[in-house]
């Protein structure tokens, strides 16, 4: 406890990252209120139904990455997700479109370019996206909870509600990106990560409550039952933790090591390849791909039925088999884009350095890559499974809402981007000589 108290004194005594952290908390502070300003002309005290209805399934989901400001029907409703779903589109683009391969070797001023594009093309998927949510507030359940003179005002045949509803959902969606890019260029980094975690802690506690309850009123197990489901979400944490920072070590030999002016020769190293490469990044790739049908289905329709609606049951077969192929697929995708054999193998050729019974060049380039494919294809299983393990779950009575942090996208989001925060925030200790929070600085987590 005495060495706690001391570091979080010695974080405060870093001016850098003292202004740091507060810039982020403000960021934070203005984020999570935006979450509760509802589009104009809509009566927050009459959305009971609207809110049912967003807290289930699929659309559940994207009120937890909201962190409610879907369901409040907030000028942040539609949140960052479309701005993740425009940089899966661009980075694909980067392999196939000779462009944009262009622009990724230019250095700082082609990822200039690469952001631009995205922000253009984060808009239109706001507009597509956007008279989906719109529709959905519009139907006849809801329309209560909606000023009749901006509905009944109607311009080219679409409502004054529509229109300003329609500009709010890309204005703050848009706003929503700055303020994530404020955090990585001014807070403690990481802006859309931080953001999309904030709004899954902050509906947690909702979550933990709705469980709670449901277990004492219904008769459900008790608090017993409660207390071995707490436990189980701290082993799976535990779990979740590990399959971010697990690691292969492949010794390499260095010819010289220089440190200072002096060298040492025959010094043996380890090149560390994690198991998991591509962290939470498949998860929120494939998640983002799943939102997809939402866009085109009336989200408000009872009894869903036919074949698209079959992709927008959170806890049906279809859906998480799915889900489980994109994730594994994009594993191999993040993973391919971020580790470069070639690259690795040059540069240990470079430093003097090869590995033990494998020829440089071109053969540890080979050798890099196969064990890559095999230590991937278990680590992206792995993380498949720990995906859909709220619809394992909801299987035993566990409440929807509780549901979505044991195991799935909100659990590995939240432990991936704690890691890296606290990752960040030991770097800053190490540099000024400080004890970081680790006796290894062992962080790893993962950005977007």
């Amino acid at each position: 406890m005495k060495k706690f108290i001391e570091t979080i004194k010695n974080i405060f005594r870093i001016e850098d990252l003292r202004q740091r952290i507060l810039y982020t908390l403000a960021i934070i502070f203005i984020y999570r209120l935006g979450s509760h300003i509802v589009l104009p002309g809509i009566d927050p005290a009459s959305l009971g139904a609207f809110t049912q209805a967003a807290q289930e399934g699929l659309m559940g989901m994207l009120d937890l990455f909201s962190g409610g400001a879907f369901s409040n029907a907030s000028i942040f409703a539609l949140g960052i997700m479309p701005y993740i779903s425009a940089s899966i589109v661009i980075q694909l683009m980067t392999l196939a479109v000779p462009y944009f391969q262009r622009l990724q070797k230019e250095g700082e001023s082609g990822r200039k370019k690469i952001n631009q594009i995205t922000r253009y093309l984060t808009v239109l998927v706001v507009a597509v996206q956007a008279p989906a949510y719109i529709v959905n507030l519009t139907q006849q359940q809801f329309t209560g909870a909606i000023s009749p003179t901006l509905l009944n005002s109607t311009f080219l045949g679409i409502s004054a509600f529509s229109v300003c509803a329609f500009i709010l959902l890309i204005a703050g969606t848009l706003f929503v990106m700055w303020l994530g890019e404020r955090i990585t260029d001014k807070g403690i980094g990481n802006g859309i990560s931080l953001i999309i975690m904030i709004g899954i802690i902050a509906r947690f506690p909702f979550a933990l409550q709705a469980e709670f309850a449901s277990r004492i009123t219904d008769a459900n197990g008790g608090p017993i039952i409660f207390i071995i489901e707490i436990i189980m979400l701290m082993l799976i944490i535990s779990v979740c933790i590990l399959l971010v920072q697990g690691t292969r070590r492949i010794p390499v030999q260095y010819a010289k090591r220089i440190v200072g002016n002096k060298q040492y020769g025959g010094v043996r190293n380890f090149l560390p390849l994690k198991v998991n490469a591509a962290g939470v990044m498949p998860i929120i790739f494939a998640q983002a791909i799943m939102f997809l049908p939402l866009t085109f289905i009336s989200m408000g329709t009872t009894n869903p039925s036919g074949f698209w609606y079959s992709f927008i049951d959170y806890n049906g077969l279809g859906y998480n088999i799915l889900f489980f192929v994109l994730i594994i697929a994009f594993t191999y995708f993040y993973t391919a884009i971020t580790i470069n054999p070639n690259q690795i193998a040059e540069d240990l050729k470079k430093n003097g350095g090869f590995i033990p019974g494998v020829k440089p060049g071109k053969q540890t380039a080979n050798f890099i890559d196969e064990i890559m494919s095999r230590i991937t294809l278990p680590g992206s299983i792995f993380l498949g499974l720990v995906a859909i393990l709220p619809a394992i779950v909801r299987l035993f009575g566990v409440n929807q809402q509780f549901a979505q942090f044991f195991g799935g996208t909100s659990l590995l989001i939240m432990v991936g981007v704690v890691l890296d925060t606290l990752q960040q925030i030991d770097s800053h200790l190490r540099m000024r000589n400080y004890d970081g929070l680790s006796k290894s600085g062992g962080f790893r987590g993962r950005t977007l």
